[in-house]
Parts: structure tokens; sequence; C-alpha cells
């Protein structure tokens, strides 16, 4: 997940045009908190000129939506440095899946504050200079917002479609639909949501819980006419199976979360191929 101290090392990036020095030397970050990859804080200006503020507040912004999310080695079980053959890079396998991530590439403590032509010339390493082999599909999991990696990434491929996940509550909806904005604008079919952390059934008394409010994944769906996909709970055993390594789609096949991600997976299979069935064949001559 997202820590503080990522954070924190993005946010030395910034640097007060007036001060020269970066924002969290000079004490501006107050009240910083983290919750559900959620990162909220408050820039305590002092003496800053309105446009000093303006131009701080928006590079704060861009800086902390480079943060990465989830660790996919660590949840897939991958270790080491991929190999190399001919001057292309190895995919690791996982589990029966291929799979390139930075996190293969960087030691595990180490920071990634990354700008535009980086996020663009990475992606684009992904793209050519990884032997990929023959895919079924090639599946990119991309950081939320709408910052640099999105847009590069639909710059460099015409990519079949996206999947928009969100949590249930109307802050992540916000998010959710700015990013939905930017791909209609780059002409990219929007698949359907995925309401994430959906809600949680106590394991002692069965009874289920709403935790993060309900019906935002329907709702955004039901705004965009687009369909919801799945509704995915929250599960202590989910988040201890990646912890460790093992999907728990691999390490219980039978679970109800296991079904929520294998109907998923089905879901975004046949949108593909409705979108697919729309498009125009190539004129010949």
């Amino acid at each position: 997940m997202v820590t503080q101290d990522a954070v924190l090392d993005a946010l030395r990036a910034v640097k007060d045009p007036e001060a020269q020095q970066d924002i969290v030397s000079l004490g501006l970050i107050r009240d910083l908190s983290i919750a559900d990859s959620q990162v909220t804080f408050t820039l305590a200006f002092t003496t800053q000129s309105a446009a000093s503020k303006a131009t701080l507040h928006s590079m704060a912004a861009r800086a902390v939506g480079r943060v990465p999310g989830p660790d996919i080695p660590l949840m897939l079980g991958t270790r080491g440095r991929p190999g190399m053959f001919e001057n292309r890079i190895i995919p690791v396998e996982a589990h029966g899946m291929k799979m390139m991530s930075i996190g293969l590439l960087v030691n595990d403590r180490e920071p990634l504050v990354w700008r535009g032509p980086m996020i663009h010339s990475f992606i684009q390493q992904m793209l050519k200079d990884v032997n990929w082999g023959a895919l079924d599909y090639l599946v990119f999991d991309m950081p939320p917002g709408t910052g640099d990696a999105q847009l590069s990434l639909s710059q460099v491929i015409p990519l079949s479609g996206v999947v928009m996940v969100t949590t249930p509550q109307e802050v992540a909806l916000l998010d959710v639909r700015k990013a939905i904005a930017m791909f209609q604008k780059l002409n990219v079919p929007i698949l359907g949501i995925v309401e994430n952390m959906s809600y949680f059934v106590a394991p002692d008394t069965g009874k289920r819980y709403a935790i993060f409010g309900e019906g935002g994944g329907r709702k955004l769906a039901e705004e965009y006419g687009v369909p919801l996909l799945a509704q995915v709970p929250l599960d202590p055993a989910t988040r201890q199976a990646g912890d460790e390594g093992t999907p728990i789609t691999v390490r219980v096949p039978d679970s109800v979360q296991a079904r929520a991600f294998r109907e998923l997976a089905v879901a975004v299979q046949r949108r593909l191929d409705e979108l697919a069935a729309l498009r125009p064949l190539p004129k010949i001559g």
C-alpha cells in the first residue's frame, strides 16, 4: 500500500520557488493521512504569494499522484531480477502469467518519484523491450488519477479499453469521474466499473457491513451507461494472500472472493468481445 514515507519522498521533490527549499523541509505539509490508498494533507502556507500557492498546490497533487499503489511483485510472490536475451527483457512468470514491474528493477525501499518523460520512457520500454511472446491479453495496472502514466500509455498504444476501479464512497467517485472524462477525450472505450471493498462479511456472524458506503459503483456505472463488472468484497484472507505472494484465486479457489475475481475476468472478456464486434471493418483499396 501507499506509505507515508513514499508520499513524503514524493513531496520533497516539490520546491517553493521563493524559498528555494522543498515543501517538506519548510514544514508546509500538515495532517497527512492515508486511507485505502487515498492520500490527504494540508498545505500550511505562510508568506507565499497567491501565484506560488497555486503552483505548489498543483505540483504537490501531481507528485503524490505518481506514488505507486500495491507492490505487484510482492502480491504475486516473485523475487529477483528478470533475465535478458538478445538485448530484450524476459518477463517473470508467476502462477501461469507473464509479468513485468518496475518493482523488479529497483530496490525494495527505493522510492519512485517520476516525472512525465521518465514515465513515458518506461512505458515504451515495457512495450518494446520486453519479450512478451504470444499473449491472450496485455493488462496494464495504472496508478489512480489522470496523470502522466495514463496519458502516455494512451498515446503509445491503441487500447482496447479501460476498467475503472473505485470504492463505494463519494470521495473516490470524484477521482474516477475525472479519469473517465480523460479517457473519453482520448477515445479509449470504458469497459466498465469495478467496485472494490464493496462490503465486508463478518466471519463470526455472517452479517454484511457496508464499511465504505454502498451503491457508489452502481451509481457511477449508470451515470456513464457502462456495466458494473464486479463488486469485490473486503476480505482479510485476500489481503493476507497478497502479502504472502499467493493470490486468493490460487490459495482458496472456491472462496467467494476468488469467484468474484474470476467472474470479473469473464465480464471483462465478454465486454471486449462486444466492443470488438461493434468496430467497423477495415477498408480495402
